[in-house]
């Protein structure tokens, strides 16, 4: 891992601290900037956004989707937490926790937007990220790539109708052009711009695309730093008045991440399949696409609302919490390889 991902809680608490006294200090120049939209869209994260993503579906080939029928144990295992496991959970997660454990403690006008963050969050499963976490524990490489390729190539028609069901489910309205807005804004386009960009890359060879890989790498990572910096801004008051709402909605993403990595781990243990394929499948199974959700929340719900600030204390704890499931996962091994 490189020092920005080694480090990311810290960068996301600075980003907190920065974000909060900027929009304490300046909130008209925010306020402006929140404004800047078209069709619900916010036009200065959706830049960064693209900015955020594009790099990283450079990496996803999609001619490795040929390769699912090698490990098909481990990626049925795979999608069925990403898909038929995880958002469900979470969603009942959402309920115990927000609208029962803490709800005393939380803002009353919030509550659906808290949810409805934790559902965007785990109905993105992760792209970039699991390249990282299936590297730390030896994962069959083309496991790991063809499982990210099938699960956007998912996403791009599953991911608007999951979470339309699952806030449908909490009784939380949403709009259904915004949803297919976010659909085609942060999936599609970013899919087909970056697939574009790779092949023209690769017709020059490998080389090509690594070196401007590597050269993208730094704009990504300050797009999603300033993308921070902008929504802490907006949610200073609310982060000022009540700190332990990070905490509080941190529970039950905290609470997902080791439950669907376990059982996926579990899963491919029961169906037999190898430890470098089960490793990267429990991690896709748990980590998430939070720039997805980020983005999505904030074309829903806004700046300010809780759904955004859900999505974003997941980048928060993403890091800790993953590298403690890859922990578990070098652990294990031997368990795992017990006939």
């Amino acid at each position: 891992m490189n020092i920005f991902e080694r480090y990311l809680t810290l960068w996301v608490f600075l980003c907190i601290v920065i974000g909060v006294a900027l929009g304490q200090a300046f909130p008209a120049p925010f306020h402006w900037l929140g404004g800047i939209e078209i069709a619900k869209v916010n036009l200065p994260v959706g830049f960064l956004i693209w900015v955020m993503i594009i790099p990283m579906l450079l990496r996803i080939d999609f001619r490795a989707l040929h390769e699912v029928k090698r490990h098909w144990r481990g990626i049925g295992v795979t999608l069925f937490v990403n898909w038929a496991v995880k958002p469900f959970s979470m969603a009942l997660l959402g309920w115990l926790f927000i609208r029962h454990v803490f709800v005393a403690y939380l803002p009353g006008d919030q509550i659906d937007s808290y949810i409805a963050g934790l559902v965007l969050l785990a109905a993105a499963p992760c792209t970039a990220m699991v390249f990282v976490w299936s590297r730390l524990v030896n994962g069959e490489p083309m496991f790991t790539l063809s499982q990210v390729a099938l699960n956007d190539t998912i996403m791009v028609f599953a991911f608007a109708p999951l979470v339309a069901l699952l806030l449908g489910m909490s009784s939380i309205a949403v709009p259904w052009d915004t949803l297919l807005m976010s659909v085609i804004f942060y999936i599609v386009l970013p899919v087909l711009i970056a697939q574009i960009w790779r092949r023209m890359l690769m017709a020059r060879g490998e080389a090509a695309l690594q070196s401007m890989l590597a050269r993208l790498g730094p704009a990504s990572i300050s797009a999603l730093l300033l993308t921070l910096i902008l929504l802490f801004a907006f949610q200073g008051d609310a982060i000022v008045r009540q700190p332990m709402i990070i905490l509080m909605l941190a529970a039950p993403i905290t609470i997902q991440v080791y439950f669907t990595s376990m059982l996926a781990y579990w899963l491919n243990r029961k169906f037999g399949e190898a430890h470098c394929v089960a490793g990267p499948s429990a991690l896709i199974g748990a980590s998430n696409f939070f720039e997805l959700a980020v983005a999505a929340a904030i074309s829903l719900f806004g700046f300010e609302s809780g759904a955004a600030l859900a999505t974003v204390v997941g980048v928060l704890i993403e890091v800790p919490v993953m590298l403690s499931v890859v922990s578990i996962v070098r652990r294990t091994r031997a368990w795992y390889q017990e006939v």
